[in-house]
Parts: structure tokens; C-alpha cells; sequence
């Protein structure tokens, strides 16, 4: 989890982009890297592997202000999204403050969104975390695809949310970025929450900042 500096007085937060192979985790972080000041982020480190790279930096966001008179540095990882790959992304979830998991809106990659959401699911729970507690969004990449899947699709999907358990929890919450939706509801007499979703093409820029900012504010809140 969060690492404290008392020497530079920030704090050290990891965040995961995870996700199938292909899906726009890389470009997310490409994106990013390229739009933040310089003089705010540290090296971009890519190791390769044969089909796809692991990449991560560390930037100071200098519009996200102070907490308790630190400063939040975010460290951004990518995983490999190949399931033989699977020792690396337990070991990239390790200490993990927020996930970003990164769908790809083919339609022929649905089957390879659900694989890759179960086994995030798995390695947290190997590690004790609970994803339901963590800060967690879904980014439905590739949108402007003429093969993209209908976001209800996708939402049935990679998202159908998980059971609300805390009486204090169990309210209606509406989406505040998609009308008519809502993150926890009542269904079929159970209270269902899902995690805060954004449609984005990666290669453009779109939806990228708006998904980064939406996950760094829930970690911020866990530290406040």
C-alpha cells in the first residue's frame, strides 16, 4: 500500500493499469507520460517481453494538492496481458493503492476481458486484497472501433458489480457521469454495486486523463 517519504514529504501510491493483451493499457500509460510536465515525472522504465512490454513511471500531479502537508506521488504500472504472464501480475499487484482495468470493446474480445477480470480477481484475492474495497474503475478502450460492443454489453460483461453487504451501504447511488445509471442499486431484491466506468480511445487521448484523475481521487479519499 502507500508508502510515506519524510524526507521529501510525499506520499508513494501504486497504481495498476490491468487488462487483456492489446487492450490500450500501454497507450493509456504512452498518453500520460507524454502530457505530464516533465520536470513532474521520473523515467519511463519498459521491460519487454517477447509480445508484449511492462511499463511504469512515477509523476507528482500538482493540481491533486496536500494531505496533511504531503504531497502524493502516483507510480503507474502496466501488466503483461497474456496469462502466461501471470507471475508478473501478481507481483506488479503487490502493495497496489488503485486499479484501472482496461477492457478492450471488441467484440471478439469479450471472452478475453472476462478471462482477464477473473483472474485480476483471483491474484488480489491471493494477496488478501479485496478488489470490491480498493479503488477500482473499468475503461471500455477502443471505442470509436466499428466492432465495438454495446456498452450494456459490456457492462454484463466485465462489470455486473457484486453484493452490498453493509446496511449503511445499501442506498440507491446514481452515476454521476451517465444519466439514468447507477453505481449501487436494488436488484431483484439485492443491493448490487459496480465499480465507475469510462469509455475512452486510448490512441487519441480520450477518456485517458478523465479515467487517471477518477482512480487517483478515490485513493486520495482512502488517505484522507
Amino acid at each position: 500500500m502507500s508508502m510515506i517519504n519524510y524526507a521529501s514529504r510525499e506520499i508513494n501510491c501504486k497504481l495498476v493499469y490491468y487488462g487483456p493483451g492489446l487492450g490500450g493499457k500501454t497507450t493509456n500509460l504512452e498518453h500520460v507520460y507524454t502530457k505530464v510536465a516533465p520536470e513532474t515525472r521520473g523515467k519511463m522504465v519498459s521491460l519487454a517481453t517477447e509480445t508484449e512490454r511492462t511499463l511504469f513511471f512515477d509523476f507528482l500531479p500538482v493540481d491533486m494538492g496536500t494531505i496533511r502537508g504531503f504531497k502524493t506521488r502516483f507510480h503507474l504500472y502496466t501488466v503483461p496481458g497474456q496469462v502466461y504472464y501471470n507471475a508478473s501480475r501478481k507481483l506488479i499487484l503487490k502493495g497496489v493503492d488503485g486499479i484501472v482495468f482496461v477492457a478492450d470493446s471488441q467484440v471478439e474480445r469479450m471472452e478475453a476481458n472476462a478471462e482477464s477480470m477473473q483472474n485480476l480477481y483471483d491474484n488480489m484475492s491471493e494477496y488478501g486484497y479485496d478488489l470490491t474495497k480498493l479503488p477500482f474503475v473499468i475503461q471500455y478502450n477502443k471505442r470509436d472501433l466499428p466492432n465495438a460492443a454495446p456498452i450494456r454489453e459490456l457492462q454484463g460483461q466485465v462489470n455486473p458489480g457484486w453484493e452490498v453487504t453493509e446496511p449503511s451501504k445499501q442506498k440507491p447511488v446514481p452515476d454521476p457521469r451517465h444519466a439514468g445509471e447507477s453505481l449501487i442499486e436494488q436488484r431483484d431484491g439485492v443491493w448490487i454495486q459496480r465499480a465507475p466506468y469510462f469509455e475512452s480511445v486510448a490512441i487519441t487521448g480520450d477518456g485517458v486523463f478523465d479515467t487517471l484523475k477518477a482512480v487517483a481521487k478515490m485513493v486520495l479519499r482512502t488517505l484522507s
